[in-house]
């Protein structure tokens, strides 16, 4: 996915293509409506699954979505979104991923989707749902987070280039700048190695999608 200049826009670890642009009747909320993010609910669900049909534009996402709520784990699936008068206009799903280290298989996590409403882009709020993500992460001890997305976007968000850090892709169809990954306090220098995406995001399909030109 791509990043448009100054647009908060909806990067995702697996599919290709720019949020969805079609419109609707009427605004999602107002500017001065105060931005909050919280943990996802159940009652969320359809919400969050219509953050993501208007984003991306496409059912693989919001599908990719369900699977991870209830797929097994090691670790539980971090899910928050971002709410503008009391609706549901952003969404950001942290779920278990695996690094492939020289010491040991450690528990990391995956940052994807993340998707905001296109009546709602260009606000911060993406910006916002990832911060609240790592530090969520942060404060549960895990150690690594990784993504596949726009360097141009994710870069100025706390991200780096994986690969010099010792860290290899899992699919020789990311191109090697969107594959980043943000070390966190629990991180230790012995853990390097390969990136393991779950076995949901391969059986969706959802692996080394993105544009190269991105």
């Amino acid at each position: 996915m791509t990043s448009q200049d100054q647009r908060e826009v909806s990067p995702m670890s697996a599919l290709t293509g720019s949020p969805a642009g079609s419109t609707v009747s009427s605004p999602i909320a107002s500017a001065a409506e105060e931005l909050v993010i919280r943990d996802e609910t159940d009652a969320d669900h359809p919400a969050v699954r219509e953050v993501h049909m208007r984003a991306f534009g496409e059912e693989r996402v919001p599908a990719l979505v369900e699977a991870l709520r209830t797929a097994r784990a090691p670790l539980a699936p971090m899910s928050f979104v971002a709410t503008l008068g009391g609706r549901v206009v952003g969404h950001v799903l942290l779920s278990a991923s695996r690094l492939d280290a020289p010491r040991r298989i450690v528990d990391v996590m995956s940052l994807s989707p993340l998707g905001v409403h296109p009546d709602a882009q260009g606000r911060g709020i993406g910006t916002r749902l990832i911060a609240h993500a790592l530090a969520v992460a942060d404060e549960q001890g895990v150690p690594l987070v990784f993504l596949e997305g726009s360097p141009l976007y994710y870069r100025t968000r706390g991200f780096e280039a994986a690969s010099p850090l010792g860290f290899r892709s899992p699919s020789l169809r990311i191109p090697d700048p969107a594959f980043q990954v943000v070390r966190l306090a629990a991180h230790e220098p012995w853990m390097t190695g390969t990136f393991v995406y779950s076995e949901t995001f391969w059986a969706f399909d959802c692996v080394g999608l993105r544009d190269p030109d991105a």
